[in-house]
């Protein structure tokens, strides 16, 4: 798939959220790359075992306080390869990528792991 079909799906998922959600979206960036470096696969440590389809890079907002100001944007990466390896249709990459926005969206907002996995967003 070429990278723009790809980040037009990002973008799709980013479209489809709900207001209250995408308004809460300030100061972040959302790239789309083809692969983890081995410093981003050394932050995501082993909870996502050998496969990384995003990463959240920042400070989630529940631990931001009054002395969270004229930073640089936080980011989010998700990783075309990662999807395009794992996922065996289109079908399945649309939900998978709609599945890691969100789930990135989740650890910005400050919702932890095992919390994620309870919504059902891993």
């Amino acid at each position: 798939m070429l990278r723009s079909e790809f980040r037009k799906l990002v973008r799709a998922v980013l479209a489809d959220l709900p207001p209250q959600f995408r308004h809460r979206l300030e100061n972040i960036d959302i790239v789309v790359r083809g692969r983890p470096t081995p410093a981003e696969r050394r932050l995501a440590g082993g909870r996502y075992g050998g496969d990384l389809f995003g990463l959240y890079l920042g400070l989630p907002l529940t631990v931001r306080g009054d002395h969270y100001n004229m930073a640089l944007p936080d980011q989010i990466v998700i990783y075309q390869d990662t999807h395009e390896r794992l996922c065996s249709s289109r079908e399945e990459m649309v939900e998978q990528v709609r599945r890691t926005v969100l789930h990135e969206i989740g650890h910005y907002l400050g919702i932890e792991e095992d919390r994620l996995r309870e919504l059902g967003m891993q």
